[in-house]
């Protein structure tokens, strides 16, 4: 249990890290990618850039 922790706690750091660079590159700005104002808060939900983010995870895994 301990160990998933840490896994998704260092998966979390990493997206977090390239979130500038993958926005620079598109990701978050694709058509399927809603963000919307609700009770004065921003909300953004990125469906087609998880999508293709677990595409790609699932290719390289594949690959190795």
């Amino acid at each position: 249990m301990f160990r998933w922790l840490i896994v998704t706690f260092l998966a979390l750091l990493l997206i977090n890290g390239l979130s500038p660079l993958l926005g620079k590159l598109g990701f978050g700005k694709l058509p399927g990618d809603f963000r919307f104002r609700l009770f004065g808060r921003e909300w953004f939900i990125p469906l087609t850039t998880t999508l293709l983010l677990s595409l790609a995870a699932a290719g390289i895994a594949r690959l190795l």
